[in-house]
């Protein structure tokens, strides 16, 4: 797919925005958003599962955005290990951009969608896989989320020592809520390391849940760390959409 719009952020980086319009959207009429992160790789997958789910008429209209850089994985001009680490290790130069990512996608990326497209304000969602997922929990764990719907699909939870476990618990402490629905998920098939993170991820929130936010966690039988993205994204978009108010 060729990206709809690009948008510079972060770095002087230049960013590949995707857009899927609802093609069922009546006029007047607003719909979500949700945005991938590897817009690059898995927002053509993702709009497949979506396209199957609306022709069956399981999903109302909804707007899909990729955010990617228009290059793959390990390709020059790909700032995936920038933009998704919440913070820096020595091993990996240039880790440790969340934060600014966070803010291209709230304060930029966000504004300009809405200028262009009929978008719900009230709902607005994130999703991605493996590093991907790491930046959705990143996202979700703010005092004040600007994001309410999160689609985590074997999030690297293991990142620095599984920092982000310890960046949930800080935010634990202070009694915030969190307004939101999070879906997690993982193969069943995926490494030990992975899926026991997710375990122990579960685990904290069980323990200490936030007030209001509502997860549902998923293993999908027969699935590693590469093919589980269609059933992840299937029972993502079902859980987070669904007309249950949060």
């Amino acid at each position: 797919m060729k990206p709809t719009f690009y948008l510079s952020g972060p770095g002087a980086t230049r960013y590949a925005i995707y857009v899927e319009v609802p093609r069922g959207l009546r006029a007047g009429k607003t719909a979500p958003a949700i945005a991938w992160m590897d817009g690059d790789m898995l927002f053509a997958p993702a709009v497949k599962t979506y396209r199957e789910m609306e022709a069956a008429g399981e999903i109302a209209p909804l707007f899909l955005i990729g955010v990617g850089y228009g290059a793959g994985f390990g390709k020059p001009g790909n700032e995936r290990l920038r933009d998704y680490t919440p913070t820096a290790l020595k091993t990996e130069p240039g880790s440790g951009g969340a934060a600014a990512f966070h803010t291209f996608l709230t304060a930029t990326l966000w504004p300009e969608l809405a200028q262009r497209y009929p978008i719900d304000s009230h709902l607005r969602g994130l999703a991605g896989h493996s590093l991907g997922s790491l930046l959705v929990l990143y996202a979700l764990f703010q005092p004040k989320p600007f994001f309410n719907r999160f689609m985590a699909s074997a999030p690297s939870i293991w990142w620095d020592d599984r920092a982000i476990l310890h960046h949930a618990a800080a935010l634990q402490a202070t009694g915030v809520s969190l307004p939101a629905r999070l879906h997690l998920s993982s193969g069943a098939e995926d490494t030990e390391s992975m899926t026991g993170d997710l375990v122990l991820m579960e685990r904290q929130l069980a323990l200490h849940p936030f007030p209001l936010l509502e997860v549902a966690s998923t293993r999908y039988l027969e699935r590693d760390h590469y093919n589980v993205i269609p059933d992840a994204t299937r029972g993502g978009l079902k859980f987070l959409l669904s007309q249950r108010p949060v």
